[in-house]
């Protein structure tokens, strides 16, 4: 939306008709009476211009609020953006955790897994012990009649107490017997259940496993959210940063329109002044001459004589020049300029280094005069301060207008400035000093000529050379 300003060329180009502030001007009565109608028509354009240019405000206001709504709206999804990545970065921190935890208990599993076989080996080991010291048992006991040996060894006792002690070593081996079962069995069932356990350790950890995966596959998606609510807000706060800029740009642009405007309008109402009070003292010229020229008519004799006295002395006396006008000294005929400054020429008017310059360059040392090229009205004078104006450092513009053709002369990169806007100033007057202000390579004087008015992008500017003199 940024526009630079669009009515800068139209506002500087209807340039004020100016007139020299030495004493009565050469010019005519009816010269005079048509330079003040073309600068009340000069007002007249220049209050529409003005009309317009305040609906323009308007409006630029009116889509100033609106930008600052969507501004408005802007922070706010940026804040809501923030506060979404936020949640997000400590959901990952969260899943994060969570993968680390789960990665602790799967090597933990990995070392249970590991401790159940060697388990379940030791088992087996068992079992195939216990199972051959069973067989070897039987097969002695089979190998030896079967349980009637029992018998002989209790009725080959000697003595009652050796019958004691036979029945009890006999009861032992039983008693081993039926424990070595029963813990053959428990073993056995051990066993099994070291399986199941095993198993489901297994299944357990490929669970872990799986979800494991799913977690990864998570926080991929999580990043890749991220990453888009985080290009999101890039572009979002690109586009708040540009839209900001060309909003005060705009904003500046407008109130460049009308002060100069405004500037413009001063100036024509101070030409027109000048010219009416022109018109004014060479009416009160005519009048008086008409009223000495009546006086005389009535107190000279008639007769030839005296009458041809009488026109002699009419002759003479508007041949003296006393009361005739004079012109006024310096001013410019047949629509040329003098030279601003007596200096020599370091850069034309036309293309350098890749971009078109606008002016002529005049190589001069800081403190050299500057003149005016032609009698005209300070439209502005600017220190360097107002904004797309800043380049030119200090800068001064005048109006001019010669043979019925308005110009504009900018002199810039000045030292420092003899005028005030607003001022009458006649051709060779020294209006500043030549400088190195603003972006300047060095000391000298950039001097611009525009056929009607001054805008940003220079498209009234014309080769100074061809109108200096």
């Amino acid at each position: 939306m940024r526009k630079f300003p669009v009515l800068l060329s139209t506002i500087v180009a209807a340039s004020t008709i100016t007139l020299s502030t030495t004493s009565i001007s050469a010019e005519s009565t009816a010269d005079l009476n048509e330079k003040i109608d073309a600068l009340q028509q000069q007002q007249k354009q220049l209050e529409e211009k003005q009309g317009k240019l305040q609906r323009d405000t308007d409006k630029t206001d009116k889509k100033i609020n609106k930008n600052l709504d969507k501004q408005g709206s802007v922070e706010k999804e940026i804040h809501s953006i923030d506060t979404d990545l936020q949640k997000t970065l400590e959901q990952i921190t969260t899943k994060e955790t969570e993968i680390s935890n789960t990665n602790q208990q799967i090597e933990e599993l990995g070392k249970q897994i590991q401790k159940l076989k060697k388990e379940i080996t030791i088992l087996k080991e068992r079992i195939a012990k216990r199972e051959g010291l069973l067989k070897d048992r039987l097969r002695n006991i089979q190998q030896n009649g079967g349980s009637m040996k029992y018998i002989e060894v209790i009725l080959g006792s000697k003595s009652f107490g050796d019958f004691i002690s036979r029945s009890s070593a006999v009861n032992t081996i039983m008693d081993q017997d039926k424990t070595i079962m029963e813990q053959h069995e428990a073993d056995k069932i051990a066993v099994e259940k070291n399986k199941v356990d095993v198993e489901n350790k297994k299944s357990e950890v490929e669970e872990r496993k799986q979800s494991l995966q799913a977690q990864k596959q998570d926080l991929v998606a999580l990043k890749g959210q991220l990453d888009k609510q985080l290009s999101k807000k890039e572009t979002l706060m690109a586009s708040l940063e540009e839209e900001h800029k060309e909003l005060e740009a705009y904003k500046v642009s407008v109130e460049e329109e009308q002060e100069i405007l405004a500037q413009q309008a001063e100036a024509a109402e101070k030409a027109k002044q000048l010219a009416q009070s022109q018109k004014s003292e060479l009416e009160q010229l005519a009048k008086e001459k008409a009223e000495q020229q009546a006086k005389q008519e009535t107190t000279q004799p008639k007769s030839n004589h005296s009458s041809s006295a009488n026109n002699s002395s009419g002759s003479s006396s508007n041949s003296s020049g006393g009361s005739a006008p004079a012109p006024a000294p310096e001013q410019n005929m047949g629509g040329d300029m003098m030279y601003p400054i007596s200096a020599p020429i370091t850069s034309h008017y036309g293309t350098r280094w890749g971009s078109m310059h606008h002016g002529t360059d005049f190589g001069a040392s800081i403190g050299t005069p500057v003149r005016s090229a032609a009698s005209g009205v300070i439209i502005m004078t600017n220190s360097a301060s107002q904004a797309g104006m800043s380049g030119y450092g200090n800068v001064i513009l005048v109006s001019h207008n010669i043979n019925g053709q308005s110009y504009t002369t900018l002199y810039a990169h000045l030292n420092s400035i003899g005028v005030s806007q607003g001022q009458t100033v006649s051709a060779g007057q020294v209006i500043g000093a030549s400088g190195n202000t603003g972006q300047s390579t060095g000391p000298h004087l950039h001097f611009e000529v525009h056929r009607g008015g001054w805008n940003g992008s220079k498209s009234n500017s014309i080769d100074p050379m061809t109108v200096l003199n």
